[in-house]
């Protein structure tokens, strides 16, 4: 009921009461932002150059809002489905109605506490909400209930896996994390400028957030993304945020500035509201990029929000220079401090209590657990074992090499370079797939047997879902997918390559033994990929040297 008249009440009064006010506030903000680019294009007076001095370095720091996944809000009883219509799951409490209260939500608190204990955080048993203050028209309260000044969880750390986007080199780094605090998120607004409406939808107003403000650990884009991207995979283990970035679950905030080894820190600069990987990896390097270029040609960095325009691959200022905001914190009255149990011998039995030893018995297996169990007891790469455990190929690969007894490499080939492609496409998880683990053991062991290739198990598959009843050999024998081993034939396409290609054969004489892998290449797909490249490299390079 408290939905449906909250639905009424926005539907009718935002158009009234709100548009002119907010149409004149945004479209001021969006002028300014048009204006700031203007002049920041002018300061600059070229583009900004892509090569980084060495001299410099950036210092990264985020705040990471999770939409915790919960059936209602933090502190009311209304809806979070994405996707609802507008204003349909507003509680009055959300829209701010006079005499309505916070009722806390334990399962978001619980949500909290298992994620603070995944991150390695250090759990305040005794935390406090506040009142932040500000003004804006989807904070209907003209404050957020939030947990800055005494958060649930401080003094985390994380363990990641950096990937460069440049080389595709792994490897693990640690970040620290200062704390995670419960808050409200705020609700949307949606502009129309031409038009001259700017309304407010309140649906995602409420909705519990777990802040997560890391150290400035990070140096430039692709170690700030590759954290994120790690941080999303526990926060799915362990249930606590479904990591949609594109549905809004998962919004990051960077603060970035640059120094030089051995000086104090820069001035840094705020990019708001980053909301996908390739975002926040973009960003960052420009922002570091743009600073440089600013303090190389004897310029000054403001401290300033900016926001990341995703066409131009740039940001851009948001706000004007930074002043010191007054918040105006304040402790939240209608509120007690929110008590955290070590067990249940400190409270009494209560279906209200949030119990540390029961929540920490939640935790599941995090996914640098499985990585470094892939490494250790397996011997795979920690950049298969990435692969591997980020497609949540993890328990399938356990049962086919303990129950099915294949080996852990062909394994873990078959599954990171043909299951995990094959799933996607089919668009299902692995535990959804049609295809049984005794027909993958058997792809499996025909691989590691030499019998057929990886890129013939694609085809086995796809026949497989079109005729479940056919066996693996009948389509191979139907296909003609068998390995050739016949080495007159796999010499023969090589003389017909070679043939083709006199300045690849010129090339590797004169040293470029890049040619020879490229020939190779060729050769292989001539003969449909039906063929060992090991069998053919080195009859390959036998001619070659002979020639």
């Amino acid at each position: 009921m408290a939905a449906t008249t909250a639905k009424h009440y926005f539907s009718k009064q935002c158009t009234f009461c709100l548009t002119s006010h907010l149409f004149h506030h945004n479209s001021k903000r969006v002028l300014l932002a048009k204006r700031f680019k203007s002049i920041s294009t002018k300061e600059t007076a070229s583009p900004i150059q892509r090569k980084e001095s060495t001299a410099w370095k950036g210092v990264i720091g985020l705040e990471i809002h999770a939409q915790i996944a919960s059936a209602s809000k933090l502190f009311s009883g209304a809806g979070t489905h994405y996707g609802a219509n507008t204003n349909s799951q507003v509680a009055f409490f959300d829209a701010a109605l006079p005499g309505t209260l916070p009722v806390l939500n334990k399962k978001c608190v619980e949500a909290g506490v298992v994620t603070a204990l995944a991150l390695g955080c250090d759990i305040n048993l005794i935390s406090k909400f506040d009142r932040k203050h500000y003004f804006y028209a989807d904070m209907p309260a003209g404050y957020q209930i939030t947990q800055y000044r005494k958060p649930f969880a401080v003094n985390g750390q994380v363990t990641y896996v950096f990937q460069c986007s440049k080389t595709s080199s792994v490897e693990r780094r640690s970040a620290k994390l200062v704390q995670i605090q419960l808050e409200q998120d705020s609700g949307k607004s949606l502009h129309d400028p031409q038009g001259g409406l700017s309304l407010i939808d309140l649906n995602r107003a409420g909705i519990g957030l777990m802040e997560i403000v890391t150290a400035p650990d990070f140096v430039n884009g692709d170690d700030a993304s590759s954290f994120v991207r790690d941080l999303r995979d526990i926060l799915v283990t362990v249930g606590s945020c479904d990591g949609k970035m594109a549905e809004g679950s998962l919004r990051v905030d960077a603060n970035i500035s640059v120094h030089k080894p051995g000086e104090p820190l820069g001035t840094r600069t705020e990019v708001k509201n980053l909301n996908s990987l390739k975002s926040i990896r973009l960003a960052i390097d420009y922002e570091v990029r743009r600073q440089i270029q600013i303090l190389e040609s004897g310029g000054v960095i403001e401290n300033e929000t900016r926001s990341f325009d995703v066409e131009d691959n740039e940001t851009v200022p948001m706000r004007e220079k930074e002043k010191i905001l007054d918040y105006r914190f304040m402790p939240e009255p209608n509120l007690p401090p929110l008590v955290i149990h070590k067990d249940w011998s400190t409270t009494v039995a209560t279906r209200n209590a949030v119990v540390l030893e029961d929540i920490r018995s939640r935790v599941k297996d995090l996914p640098d657990d499985k990585r470094r169990c892939l490494e250790e007891q397996y011997q795979i790469t920690l950049r298969n074992a990435v692969i591997i455990v980020r497609a949540n190929l993890f328990d399938l690969f356990e049962r086919l090499v303990n129950k099915h007894g294949c080996d852990p490499k062909v394994t873990s080939s078959v599954l990171r370079n043909v299951y995990s492609v094959f799933l996607n496409k089919l668009g299902v998880e692995a535990t959804s797939s049609p295809i049984t683990d005794n027909i993958l053991s058997e792809v499996i062991e025909l691989c590691q047997n030499r019998k057929i290739s990886e890129a013939s198990v694609t085809e086995i598959l796809d026949e497989i879902v079109k005729n479940p009843d056919a066996s693996c050999s009948d389509i191979i024998n139907k296909k003609d997918l068998w390995m050739i081993t016949d080495e007159t034939v796999i010499n023969a396409v090589i003389d017909e390559v070679c043939g083709k290609n006199p300045s690849a054969i010129k090339g590797y004489k004169k040293g470029k033994t890049n040619q020879l892998e490229i020939l190779s290449e060729k050769v292989k797909k001539k003969l449909k990929k039906k063929v060992s490249t090991a069998i053919v490299y080195r009859l390959l390079k036998m001619k070659l040297d002979d020639k």
